[in-house]
């Protein structure tokens, strides 16, 4: 069972997460606007980096509900797309 500090914690990284999210949706739309090359590659890069996130969450899954700890399954998960999603902000600002 979570804490309700840990629960506090798990809310604020799901809002920056929601957050970091917009913006990589929006510097995607720019890229896909231009309809150059690159927008192309930024297409077939996002399709490859959720089939692999939504891989990752599966065994995460997985393996939390065998070790009988599936209660850390979501901020792991959280923690994982968090990740992902600050480092595709950083690529696509640069």
């Amino acid at each position: 069972m979570m804490t309700p500090n840990a629960f506090l914690t798990l809310g604020v990284r799901m809002a920056r997460l929601g957050l970091d999210s917009q913006i990589v949706v929006a510097e995607r739309l720019s890229r896909f606007a231009r309809g150059d090359l690159d927008s192309g590659m930024e297409a077939m890069r996002m399709i490859t980096e959720k089939a692999l996130a939504l891989a990752e969450v599966n065994a995460r899954i997985a393996t939390s509900a065998a070790t009988g700890r599936l209660e850390h399954a979501g901020p792991e998960i959280v923690a994982m797309y968090g990740r992902k999603v600050r480092a595709n902000r950083r690529r696509l600002k640069g």
